[in-house]
């Protein structure tokens, strides 16, 4: 028999005496669904019981009953900011309070977040009522420059508004680009990197020139993410001798979302250099094959024949080759792999060059990945049976098919024929 809203309301009260949050919070899920609900005198007996379990309840119990709140239009939020300002209250149940309030857009919340950053020295919850500020937006912008000018909350105010991520927040960030903290200079600078401007463009620029690595780190991606602007590269290839690695790396990076020939020397400059470390030189490889330009190409064609690379810098090269996407390129950079093929001895290397081939799909290396069935060594073999396959495998198997006929079986390549072919269905 179903019980009435009167039943179910006095099952959760006694639940409440009994400090039973589970059965109470199940109830109040029935009474909030119910008609009745409604009614005004009904709904406060059930926000204090709702209030109850938020403050006595346990983590899971808290987090099911908030789920509940916004049924409640916004009624909670003057009792919501006093468990807010209860200093005996406990903070997991002020960690709930604050995360519900962000339910609530309402000007009343805004400043009861703004006063408990002021006052709250609980990181957990100054990180939760920094990120339902942000969501608030513009609402909360203005409120948020009465925290930039304390020290105390400047921090907190800047993470803030560099989760907003509007035009608003702009003049606000540029008061703290100079700041003394380190954290809240990268955060300013972070933020400002998603607005694009003259102005904004400066202002990283000099940030290039910060002595702080997380500072400096931030001003190369944002630049890094302004492609329309080709005039950059002189100001980030010295970034790729950075004291700092990641700063270095962000900085081929950078130069690589930037696509242009400049670049693309200023990464070829920086992988000749004898003092760039083996990890570096790799993403200066990946970034000269994310330019895309045929003097990218040449420059790795370069790197492969002149320098004394380590093998998994010509590995990384010769991926790097193989993944090229315009048509163009996929022939310029098949013939780049198949003249340094007879050159570079490592069988890492070969069966490296024999994926790459591959995956471009150019028909003219045809010749050069049968030849390697003849190698010495099984596993480039199978790495050049792989590739046949994949350039074209129906006008492969024709081509082994006819070579089997007349060359001789118990040679090299004749004996690598056999294996291809009956390897073909696999």
């Amino acid at each position: 028999m179903k019980l009435s809203y009167q039943e179910i309301l006095e099952h959760a009260e006694t639940a409440a005496n009994y400090q039973d949050w589970g059965m109470l919070s199940q109830d109040l899920q029935q009474l909030l669904s119910d008609e009745e609900f409604d009614q005004s005198e009904r709904a406060i007996v059930l926000l204090n019981l709702a209030m109850q379990v938020l403050k006595s309840g346990s983590f899971q119990e808290r987090w099911e009953i908030a789920k509940l709140f916004p049924n409640f239009g916004i009624d909670p939020i003057a009792p919501l900011i006093e468990l807010l300002n209860d200093e005996d209250a406990e903070p997991e149940a002020q960690w709930f309070a604050v995360r519900i309030l962000g339910n609530f857009n309402h000007p009343r919340v805004i400043e009861a977040l703004i006063e408990l950053l002021k006052t709250s020295q609980s990181n957990d919850l100054n990180s939760m009522a920094v990120s339902v500020l942000a969501s608030m937006g513009k609402p909360a912008i203005s409120m948020l420059e009465t925290l930039l000018v304390q020290d105390s909350t400047r921090l907190l105010a800047t993470q803030a508004l560099g989760q907003i991520r509007r035009s608003e927040t702009v003049p606000l960030l540029m008061q703290v680009i100079h700041d003394p903290d380190v954290q809240i200079r990268a955060i300013a600078i972070e933020a400002l990197s998603s607005f694009h401007s003259a102005e904004i463009t400066n202002v990283l620029i000099e940030a290039l020139q910060d002595l702080a690595v997380r500072v400096r780190f931030a001003a190369v991606a944002g630049l890094g993410s302004r492609q329309e602007q080709t005039n950059l590269v002189a100001y980030l290839r010295p970034l790729l001798l950075d004291l700092n690695l990641e700063v270095c790396r962000q900085s081929a990076l950078a130069l690589g979302r930037l696509g242009t020939s400049q670049a693309s020397t200023a990464l070829y400059d920086a992988l000749r250099s004898p003092h760039t470390p083996e990890s570096l030189a790799i993403e200066l490889v990946r970034a000269l094959g994310w330019i895309g330009l045929p003097e990218a190409l040449n420059n790795l064609e370069a790197a492969l024949l002149q320098l004394p690379l380590s093998e998994s810098v010509q590995l990384e090269i010769i991926q790097t080759l193989g993944r090229v996407e315009a048509i163009i390129l996929k022939f310029q950079a098949t013939e780049i792999l198949l003249s340094v093929l007879p050159l570079l001895q490592s069988v890492a290397t070969r069966q490296a060059i024999a994926l790459s081939l591959g995956q471009l799909g150019n028909v003219e290396a045809m010749n050069s990945l049968v030849a390697l069935l003849a190698d010495s060594d099984e596993g480039v073999r199978f790495h050049a049976i792989s590739a046949l396959k994949t350039l074209n495998t129906e006008l492969a198997h024709q081509h082994l098919e006819q070579l089997a006929k007349i060359e001789p079986e118990e040679s090299e390549l004749g004996r690598g024929i056999a294996i291809a072919l009956r390897e073909w269905s696999f």
